[in-house]
């Protein structure tokens, strides 16, 4: 009898999980090309708006910005002025080398809006890929916050029988570059906020979706019966991300009245 509430959740998120893939299926076609922006220059930020950078969304594997419909609308309804869904080439064989193309992406979308940073959600794949740029290519000098759904940090074991594609190497937990997330990162600035579900059935373990690394400023958000794919619907994670980000504003904020402090009393 005890077991009864275990298979009723599980059942529960997987016809959850049947349905997102359904309603994703129909919107996928609209999120082939990436968005369309405004040129440059970038206008002059007034001082409020410099206190919430750009929010860039980053999709999974064999994916497309399409997943973050939902999201992206909650985020703008509640004030984020740029919210921007990025494409990687559903063709790239390499983490590493998507994590160098996310750079000059984040490069365009500061210069192209006047801020010097952005934030980072990152669905499954996605966020190990915000995870490699920051942790390995410097891009905690541009991101302020990285917020993952789902993502592998340690790696996954599911379906073994992909493992012919050199991406899905790379996500399994004794790849090269999983080790190389796993290496030193001293002062890293960016702070991360990572995801997991007990059900999520892409993350096996489930617990490899969370952030454990002694050099990163990371915070673990247990979110309870939700599978993989409904991560970036479901209005508790979307309501998580949210607090998230004010308390990214927040921390910042706290930190800049204390350096100001600091520069006082030296005075």
């Amino acid at each position: 009898m005890q077991a009864m509430p275990f298979f009723r959740t599980r059942f529960g998120s997987t016809a959850v999980e049947l349905a997102v893939l359904a309603g994703h299926l129909l919107l996928y076609p609209t999120g082939i090309t990436q968005e369309r922006h405004l040129p440059h220059p970038a206008p002059a930020l007034p001082a409020e708006d410099r206190a919430q950078p750009p929010v860039l969304l980053l999709h999974g594997f064999i994916d497309n910005r399409s997943v973050f419909v939902l999201l992206r609308r909650t985020l703008l309804r509640h004030g984020r002025r740029h919210v921007v869904a990025l494409n990687f080439s559903p063709l790239t064989c390499d983490l590493r080398a998507a994590a160098e193309l996310l750079s000059r992406h984040v490069a365009e979308v500061c210069a192209r809006t006047g801020h010097r940073r952005v934030d980072i959600v990152g669905h499954s794949l996605g966020g190990l890929i915000a995870r490699y740029y920051v942790q390995r290519l410097g891009g905690d000098a541009r991101v302020r916050t990285v917020i993952t759904l789902g993502t592998p940090h340690s790696g996954t074991r599911v379906a073994p029988l992909m493992s012919a594609h050199p991406l899905v190497r790379q996500l399994r937990p004794d790849s090269g570059l999983i080790a190389e997330l796993a290496g030193p990162a001293p002062h890293c600035r960016t702070r991360f906020v990572a995801f997991w579900s007990e059900a999520d059935q892409v993350m096996v373990p489930t617990g490899t979706a969370r952030i454990d690394h002694p050099d990163l400023l990371a915070s673990n958000v247990h979110i309870a019966g939700v599978g993989h794919l409904a991560l970036p619907v479901n209005g508790a994670v979307a309501a998580g991300i949210r607090e998230a980000l004010a308390s990214a504003e927040t921390a910042e904020a706290n930190e800049a009245a204390e350096g100001a402090e600091h520069v006082i009393s030296v005075a």
